[in-house]
């Protein structure tokens, strides 16, 4: 079962374009489907219903590296996210991901890391999130604490969370400020420190590995 997820995730992979992609779709997870490492999902923001989202674009300031925002259109290619343990974790493939824990999320189109540092975000001067590194390159600015919101302990599909940067402590974050050279009515991701409702995603289309067996 494992094996055909994987093989479907490529198809995907294989599917995409380097600008927006509205041809290739994901079967649905039904709703408490348990997130697993190597699962490849979308996150939406709750408050938008905006998919984080990045393509091989760069910031025109601060950094100067790939692009994130928020994308209104369910059904992109350009918006699928693996989610990866730290490299000193023990955790495999197929592991269940506990609140608190150190995750890191790799953009399937480009293969770099969902980034955070202390540059200004474009529009608003916030945290700017960015995609950086490759495979085998990551350092601490893609880590990110897992925080569950409620009483879940162990992360699933429709469930809010929050996602804390380590280096930056700032939380994921979007907002209703759209960019004006991006089309599709995309809308700027960020990092702030203070714990907003603008700060909940939860995890949403995708391909859900299953749970290994202990």
């Amino acid at each position: 079962m494992a094996a055909s997820v994987l093989a479907l995730a490529a198809a995907l992979l294989l599917g995409a374009s380097s600008g927006v992609d509205r041809g290739a779709t994901a079967p649905v997870a039904a709703e408490g489907t348990e997130v697993t490492y190597g699962s490849t999902v979308k996150l939406m923001h709750e408050k938008t219903k905006h998919r984080l989202h990045s393509h091989d674009v760069p910031y025109g300031s601060g950094s100067g590296q790939q692009s994130v925002t928020g994308f209104p259109e369910v059904d992109d290619s350009n918006s699928y996210w693996i989610v990866q343990p730290a490299p000193d974790s023990s955790a495999k493939q197929g592991d269940a991901i506990e609140t608190g824990s150190i995750i890191r999320l790799q953009h399937m189109r480009t293969r770099r890391w969902l980034h955070s540092h202390l540059h200004a975000s474009p529009l608003t001067g916030n945290l700017e999130v960015s995609c950086f590194g490759v495979d085998g390159q990551s350092d601490t600015g893609d880590y990110w604490r897992l925080e569950i919101e409620g009483r879940g302990k162990v992360w699933k599909r429709d469930q809010k969370v929050r996602l804390r940067h380590i280096d930056t402590g700032g939380y994921l974050h979007s907002h209703n400020k759209k960019y004006n050279r991006l089309g599709g009515g995309q809308q700027e991701v960020c990092g702030v420190r203070e714990k907003r409702a603008e700060n909940i995603w939860l995890a949403a289309e995708g391909v859900y590995l299953p749970v290994k067996e202990s």
